[in-house]
């Protein structure tokens, strides 16, 4: 099976193609190993904790230092992407054995130009999930028995390189799905009836945000959609600067209040009000000067996370920062290159970089807890080839975001398995087979977690 590395490199090179014409594929890996800019972020107020030149560590200042988490809740719903409309779960009371209790194929794998990008979405004793053809099934939360299954490809634009991915969200009886295919529809999340279809300009390779009778998405072109989540009318729209180059696996909006925060592919991350669009703040989490290609792909690709009056967003051009919600001030900042959502809790934030490195920070100041190398003794190295010549170039396996269950921090990786790691400390305590590449972060419902792999499998554990 081909790993789901080279299947999001082959996307990003479409996307750099059909964008820009460019004739220079190899420089938009975004998954090659890249130790990301070097240089310090932008000035102002935003504070950079680590000085330019330095490689991340963790401070002295905290060595020895305890902090507080949240208490274990069981989650009784996921019904978005990031489990709520902040796109926040802190601490989930699930999964106490962490053991493999059943797996189901739902359909079509990532390849042959489709790939798996829709992190499960669970409510009302259901999970949802979407296959690489854009098959979205409901499945049995205890036992992982299919319910229904329902196709969402007009099978009109067979040739269209982009129609892939998109995702899924729930609310009050409905699911919404976004998808590659240039469309967003609402189900009947007990049937799997079709209720409306609205068509948009361009793909949606990212999951919807439903709050306040709004279904949000942010397609291809850097454009955040908003659709009536009765009717399916479209509302307003918000068009962030164009970007030639980014990675197709997009971000969902977080909503707190009246407050819209969307992450695109310009590495802008802007604050809207719900109810009209009107701008409230726009802040860069892009590098003022890049020393590298990769690092010219500004894209935000995971999901800005709204925690306690804060919002916390990675780009892939090396910024890792801490916004103030009301005002859009950064009040610190990371260097730090990644494409998954960060995990606020408490005391501290965590985040996983592209390296595979996962970072436990303060949440107030910024400053580094500890740090663990998911990928420590990895070597790079090329697979086929003759004598050296040609071949498949192995890089660090990619690893998902994480999620905090019984003061355990548990990442989902492309190489099958899921890390399991002591959440004050950082040391993995051990790893659990998946049975296939998984890059998409675990969900929770009840006493179980669910993890989608590549291969169109939905991996239960309790």
């Amino acid at each position: 099976m081909t790993s789901r590395r080279n299947l999001l490199l082959a996307a990003c090179m479409i996307a750099a193609l059909g964008a820009s014409g460019c004739s220079t594929v190899g420089r938009l890996n975004p998954f090659d190993r890249d130790k990301g800019p070097q240089e310090t972020a932008g000035e102002g107020q935003r504070v950079s904790i680590v000085p330019a030149d330095q490689r991340l560590e963790p401070a002295e200042s905290l060595k020895g230092v305890d902090f507080s988490l949240p208490t274990p809740q069981t989650v009784a719903a996921w019904p978005l992407p990031g489990g709520t409309p902040e796109q926040s779960v802190d601490h989930v009371d699930a999964a106490p054995n962490l053991s493999v209790v059943w797996k189901r194929g739902f359909g079509e794998g990532s390849e042959r130009g489709r790939y798996v990008t829709a992190p499960p979405v669970a409510a009302d004793g259901k999970v949802f999930v979407i296959d690489a053809d854009g098959r979205v099934s409901a499945h049995d939360a205890r036992t992982g028995a299919q319910i229904w299954r329902t196709g969402t490809n007009p099978g009109d634009n067979k040739r269209d390189k982009l129609a892939f991915g998109g995702g899924l969200a729930y609310a009050d009886g409905k699911l919404y799905v976004s998808s590659g295919w240039r469309q967003v529809l609402q189900i009947d999340a007990n049937t799997g009836a079709i209720g409306w279809r609205t068509r948009t300009g361009e793909s949606v390779h990212g999951a919807p945000t439903v709050a306040g009778g709004r279904v949000m998405v942010v397609a291809l072109d850097n454009t955040l959609l908003t659709f009536d989540a009765a009717t399916g009318q479209p509302g307003w729209t918000y068009q962030a600067l164009a970007e030639s180059a980014r990675i197709l696996g997009a971000s969902s909006p977080a909503v707190s209040g009246d407050t819209v925060v969307a992450a695109f592919g310009s590495g802008e991350l802007v604050a809207l009000r719900a109810a009209n669009g009107n701008d409230l703040w726009n802040e860069a989490l892009s590098r003022a000067s890049r020393t590298s290609a990769l690092s010219e792909i500004r894209d935000i690709p995971g999901r800005p996370v709204i925690y306690q009056g804060d919002v916390f967003a990675v780009s892939h051009s090396g910024v890792f920062a801490a916004i103030d919600l009301r005002t859009g001030q950064a009040r610190w900042t990371l260097p730090v290159v990644g494409i998954t959502s960060p995990l606020p809790a408490s005391d501290v934030v965590y985040v996983v970089s592209k390296a595979g490195e996962v970072i436990c920070a303060s949440r107030e100041t910024g400053q580094i807890y500890w740090i663990r190398d998911l990928n420590e003794g990895f070597k790079a190295k090329k697979k086929g080839g003759f004598f050296g010549i040609g071949g498949q170039k192995i890089t660090r396996p990619v690893w998902s975001g994480p999620m905090l269950t019984n003061n355990k921090l548990i990442v989902a990786g492309q190489r099958g398995q899921l890390a399991v790691l002591n959440a004050k400390t950082g040391e993995i305590e051990r790893r659990v087979d998946l049975g296939g590449p998984a890059m998409l972060s675990p969900i929770a419902m009840g006493d179980t977690i669910y993890v989608v792999t590549d291969e169109a499998n939905l991996v239960a554990l309790r």
